[in-house]
């Protein structure tokens, strides 16, 4: 079941408030996403009972781990990012051009993000290491 937890209130006004302790967090739910976890526990009953067979607090771990390392990727793919913009400067104050009416807190990251993203699109990796024809 996918869950987000939403960020309003109980009383109606939308803004994010503490909440009581005996009120519990409200989540909505996404059929799509949904209907493709049902498909996948079918099709891997095998792990969905390894997975239902951990206790929380290895699922909990396991949530994080997930977190570090996807934060992890992204800090690497940010600074290979970089390290070819050092490499370029034209490309560097193209992309700082692009950026300038931004904050100045928010240049950077946007600039590597749509660096990024461009350099996907004009250099997309090789994939396998099998022999090339």
């Amino acid at each position: 079941m996918s869950l987000k937890r939403t960020e309003k209130n109980t009383n109606g006004n939308g803004a994010a408030a503490s909440e009581p302790a005996g009120n519990s967090p409200k989540y909505r739910d996404n059929a799509e996403i949904n209907a493709k976890i049902d498909a996948y526990i079918q099709a891997n009953p095998k792990e969905w009972t390894y997975i239902q067979g951990l206790p929380r607090e290895r699922l909990e771990r396991m949530l994080v781990l997930q977190h570090v390392n996807k934060i992890d990727r992204r800090d690497r793919i940010r600074a290979s990012v970089l390290k070819q913009l050092e490499q370029n400067p034209e490309l560097k104050e193209a992309y700082r051009k692009l950026v300038k009416n931004l904050p100045a807190d928010q240049q950077e990251k946007a600039m590597t993000s749509i660096a990024a993203r461009t350099l996907r699109t004009v250099m997309p990796r090789k994939q396998g290491t099998g022999a090339q024809v």
